[in-house]
């Protein structure tokens, strides 16, 4: 049954980040088609990256406003499945808002408050779906290993079929995206509530749980991080591979794929490691190694060392995140699990908005040399400061068979 209910849910975090990375290969078409800047790729490459980076940045603004809020309603009521339904239904109306703008002629800044309207509801399906795995038993590393394999399998397809479908259209992705989170709606209803009961006190004791444990500012830290990097790569990778590198958006959804698909097959396995050997290593290390595999994708001499390049980043990526989540499983008590997920999602949504914004802000500024360079130095920065305070933690990994 446990095993029935972690495919279950995997299944729902799969379907919305599918969703959400469809639209990445082609963003600056699809900004186009919205009544954004015109992808003129023989032009400015700074206005495509401003465009780009505000239609990325609205969605995770709603991320970061409401995934607590989820988290603490859910954590509230005892109840997770109604709100994951809810919150991918709303999410699906939203895709199909957009696919309507350019029918309707609804100026851009609309189209971004569509876009945040998305995001706040999109983040509750995704957030609350971790969450009830993370109330699963058969060991913390496992639960977030299905977790992790669940986002990296979607992310690995989203790319290259996102790529495939923009080659179609640029408004194509969204219909894709509509029609995934409504499977998400319909995989969240298979498998029963196992949630526990409400919070006493409700919300304000969830929060006030919440902040008596500063621990949780370590994985907080470096989901912060991590995230940053992926919203790098969303908008100033996708940018330097279209116009550095020469690639169409098919042929940019597969190099993004080649760091997404490591990232997904050994997401199950590297948390499975990480209940056996513990989270400092995995975590530690493998930042380091994250860090400098990024650096190394701008340095890469030709196409093929670029996409060896990624791989590397999928890799390390892979050992880094579900021990990560899983640190976040092991500090949080079982009552405030839905506010601590909610929280390492707002701190890992700045970190994407930090990666989009500042990313491009750089890339646009001084070059794509420089932002990789920040972005691999940040991420080897993280580790080395993080590593004393992640030694002197008093939590051990739950070694748990699977089940």
């Amino acid at each position: 049954m446990v095993d029935r209910d972690r495919v279950a849910l995997a299944g729902v975090v799969f379907a919305v980040l599918f969703a959400q990375v469809l639209l990445y290969p082609g963003i600056p078409d699809l900004v186009e088609a919205l009544g954004g800047t015109p992808a003129d790729w023989g032009g400015d490459l700074g206005a495509i990256l401003v465009a780009g980076k505000w239609f990325l940045a609205a969605e995770f603004l709603g991320f970061v406003l409401f995934a607590g809020l989820w988290g603490a309603g859910s954590d509230a009521v005892g109840r997770r499945t109604p709100l994951v339904v809810a919150g991918a239904l709303l999410g699906a109306g939203g895709y199909l808002a957009l696919v309507a703008v350019p029918v309707a002629g609804v100026p851009y800044g609309a189209v971004l408050g569509l876009r945040f309207l998305q995001g706040a509801a999109t983040i509750g399906a995704l957030s609350l779906a971790i969450t009830t795995l993370m109330d699963l038993p058969g060991g913390h590393g496992h639960n977030m290993g299905a977790a992790g394999i669940a986002i990296g399998t979607g992310t690995a397809l989203g790319a290259p079929v996102g790529g495939q479908l923009s080659a179609v259209g640029p408004l194509v992705p969204l219909y894709g995206a509509a029609l995934l989170l409504v499977l998400a709606a319909v995989l969240a209803t298979l498998r029963p509530d196992r949630a526990p009961g409400g919070t006493r006190g409700g919300v304000v004791a969830a929060v006030a749980g919440l902040r008596a444990r500063p621990a949780l500012g370590l994985p907080y830290a470096f989901g912060f991080v991590d995230r940053l990097t992926a919203g790098f790569f969303a908008l100033v990778g996708t940018v330097y591979f279209r116009a550095a590198l020469g690639l169409d958006p098919a042929g940019t959804g597969l190099m993004l794929g080649l760091f997404f698909a490591p990232f997904a097959l050994l997401q199950y396995p590297f948390g499975a490691l990480s209940d056996r050997v513990g989270r400092v290593g995995p975590v530690a290390l493998g930042s380091v190694a994250y860090g400098l595999a990024i650096v190394s994708v701008f340095l890469a001499p030709t196409l093929a060392a670029t996409g060896a390049a990624m791989v590397a980043v999928g890799v390390f990526g892979a050992l880094v995140a579900p021990a990560t989540m899983a640190l976040v499983t092991d500090i949080a008590s079982e009552r405030e699990r839905g506010v601590a997920m909610g929280g390492f999602n707002v701190f890992g949504s700045l970190g994407f908005l930090a990666g989009v914004v500042g990313g491009a802000t750089v890339a646009a500024r001084a070059g794509f040399g420089a932002a990789f360079l920040a972005v691999g130095a940040v991420e080897v920065a993280i580790a080395v400061v993080a590593l004393p305070f992640l030694l002197g933690l008093d939590v051990d990994s739950e070694v748990t068979p699977g089940s």
